[in-house]
């Protein structure tokens, strides 16, 4: 199919004019102009680059693009050696960052939910990507971290009293460890995002909310699979989904 017409279907199953965000969400760097092959990944770091020409893609589609607010502008060092490399073989780079944390059925945080085997009661937070859910029945604080161990096949940091109750639980994909707060309003028992940092040991301990870090590339595996499968299914593509293994 024609680059453009994939551009435009997926910005508007995204809506991404609705967020204002820390990086351009569509096409960051324009190839080949006929697209029958789509490789999805996480980053676009050079391994993923190198990975998804030597899978003949047209098109690699990932969560982290590039041109991040703040960072710098210029095309040099290890930028301008990845954007030489997506030139050279005019392979298409695409990004959604925020609009794709927040989907209610490609997003980050709804694929990470499935995984854990939780159903979505509301979002919360500005833009509203903070998910929250309530069990049925109050499990463990260590029966959710090996729940979530399991889903990820990795082995989440916990910050709590592993036989503590925990019934309500907030999520949010990646380096949410700010939102701890948010999730503390909300009263729930425990938040999962895929970061922490220091001041985050200090807010679980002080109010008495668990924080479990799950990993940021692990968390947001998800959501660009998703993505990456309906497009395919819709318009007759091919994809292919590549893990670059990363412990962050």
């Amino acid at each position: 199919m024609k680059l453009q017409e994939l551009i435009d279907y997926t910005g508007q199953v995204l809506q991404v004019e609705r967020f204002r965000d820390y990086c351009p969400n569509g096409l960051q760097v324009e190839g080949r102009q006929s697209i029958r092959k789509i490789v999805t990944g996480v980053t676009a770091s050079m391994d993923l680059l190198k990975a998804a020409h030597a899978q003949g893609a047209d098109l690699v589609l990932v969560h982290h693009g590039y041109f991040w607010r703040n960072e710098d502008p210029t095309i040099v060092g290890i930028k301008q050696k990845r954007i030489r490399f997506l030139l050279r073989h005019d392979l298409n780079l695409v990004a959604y960052h925020l609009p794709l944390d927040a989907h209610p059925e490609f997003g980050n945080n709804v694929q990470l939910g499935r995984r854990m085997g939780l159903e979505i009661r509301r979002w919360v937070g500005d833009p509203a990507i903070v998910a929250v859910a309530e069990l049925e029945q109050a499990v463990t604080l260590e029966a959710l971290a090996q729940r979530i161990s399991e889903a990820l096949h990795r082995t989440p940091m916990v910050i709590g009293k592993s036989d503590a109750s925990v019934r309500r639980i907030a999520w949010c994909t990646g380096a949410a460890q700010s939102s701890m707060e948010l999730a503390i309003r909300e009263g729930v028992d425990v938040f999962v995002s895929g970061e922490i940092s220091e001041q985050t040991v200090h807010l679980a301990r002080e109010s008495g909310v668990a924080y479990i870090a799950a990993g940021h590339h692990a968390t947001e595996r998800y959501g660009v699979q998703a993505l990456g499968q309906h497009l395919a299914d819709r318009f007759d593509l091919e994809h292919v989904f590549i893990d670059i293994d990363n412990p962050v």
